[in-house]
């Protein structure tokens, strides 16, 4: 067979395509547009980048590593500080407080179980509830502190500013402290406590270690009250003030029984000062003396003459019943004072507790419960250290405290106001 015919079958084997039999009729096909130019592939590692980036004009890493904290922890501990993560889940000890909705189980919270069992890496037994108003937060506190008690814990209450535990209080048969102007009852946040107990017997190691601990406690609070009021509190202010607390209580002198303090002692001694208190303050003259502290005068007085005059500035005449399941010390009256006001008060009422639960006899386990603490840390942030030298202990003390707040940022916000 030729190539000719050859060529001719395939060409009649191959068809016509449709140009051709559009052409037939008389049209023809709109040319085929050219396919758009394919841009030539570029390497992204045709050049070295160095340890600082690339050089060059607003180019390159930042020669100062971002403020970032950085962390590290075991997969344990994330567990527990992050419950969202599915694990093994806690242990069915304490209060049940509801299911998990990951796994199913029941959930149940025993802090002090918890840190004396190292689990989830707990080293304190204290709790912090987060949440917006109106979603649950006292309730779900509520509801731990009652189920505690069958494990024989007690509670209690240190400022309930809504009441909020009133009804708990009532249906356990007890009747709630309110403080409040034109009521009975008064905190005198420079209270002994405890410690104060049998002074006279005490041996002079131990008259010597709890003096210290008193004293320590009353300073974190002046320095706390003071810094309310936009006042620093620094050494020299500390001075002044620590001498004065010891020459009111009998202590420089050696006395053998101490003598209780309030606020307005404190205050009047600091306006009208002996000639011993200012050489012991180490001033040249008394105007001297009274120059320096003026600041510190001026915070004390607002409050002892201030919206609070006349709660914190007097012995305590609230007799609280350790025995009883919970107590609770009612700060709703003083809500119309305006949440600085209320805040003040949360941290006199504060040292107060702490003053009254710093003895714990063994077994004796309670529930703090620090509600609406966030007015507290807005005062600044010598009231953040005295809240906090409240918690430090709670793992020695067996005592769970429980702070209430709103937000996380609560806390940060306290000390960028200021």
């Amino acid at each position: 067979m030729s190539s000719r015919r050859i060529g001719r079958q395939r060409q009649s084997t191959r068809g016509r395509g449709v140009a051709h039999l559009v052409s037939d009729f008389g049209h023809e096909l709109p040319p085929l547009l050219s396919p758009p130019a394919r841009p030539a592939d570029v390497d992204p590692f045709d050049t070295l980048v160095g340890r600082r980036g690339r050089t060059g004009q607003a180019a390159g890493w930042a020669a100062v590593p971002a403020p970032l904290a950085v962390y590290r922890m075991t997969s344990e501990q994330v567990g527990g500080v992050w419950p969202l993560i599915a694990g093994d889940g806690l242990p069915p000890g304490g209060a049940l407080l509801g299911i998990d909705y990951l796994s199913g189980g029941a959930f149940s919270a025993d802090p002090i179980g918890w840190t004396l069992s190292s689990v989830a890496g707990v080293t304190n037994p204290n709790m912090i509830f987060f949440g917006a108003p109106g979603r649950g937060k006292s309730g779900t506190v509520k509801m731990f502190a009652l189920r505690q008690m069958a494990y024989g814990y007690r509670t209690l209450v240190l400022g309930d500013v809504k009441d909020e535990y009133e009804p708990l209080c009532r249906a356990l048969q007890v009747r709630p402290h309110a403080v409040g102007h034109g009521l009975p009852a008064r905190i005198n946040p420079l209270d002994f406590g405890p410690l104060g107990n049998d002074w006279t017997r005490l041996p002079r190691a131990e008259a010597r270690r709890r003096a210290a601990m008193v004293f320590s406690r009353w300073l974190l609070l002046i320095r706390g009250l003071v810094g309310s009021q936009h006042v620093p509190f620094g050494p020299t202010a500390e001075t002044a003030v620590g001498q004065v607390l010891r020459d009111l209580t009998g202590y420089a002198d050696g006395a053998d029984r101490m003598r209780e303090v309030t606020i307005p002692q404190l205050w009047q001694a600091l306006r009208a000062p002996s000639d011993e208190l200012v050489d012991a303050c180490r001033y040249a003259t008394r105007q001297h003396f009274l120059d320096e502290t003026r600041p510190l005068r001026d915070a004390l007085g607002a409050l002892v003459t201030g919206h609070l005059a006349g709660l914190f500035d007097a012995p305590t005449t609230v007799s609280v019943d350790w025995r009883a399941p919970i107590q609770s010390l009612s700060l709703s009256r003083l809500d119309p004072l305006g949440d600085e006001a209320v805040g003040v008060a949360l941290t006199c009422l504060n040292s107060w507790g702490r003053a009254m639960t710093q003895l714990a006899e063994p077994g004796d386990l309670r529930i703090v419960i620090r509600d609406e603490c966030w007015k507290q840390m807005r005062l600044g942030t010598d009231a953040v250290k005295s809240l906090d030298a409240d918690l430090r202990l709670s793992r020695n003390d067996g005592c769970i405290q429980v702070v209430i707040a709103h937000k996380p940022s609560d806390m940060w916000d306290c000390c960028t106001s200021r």
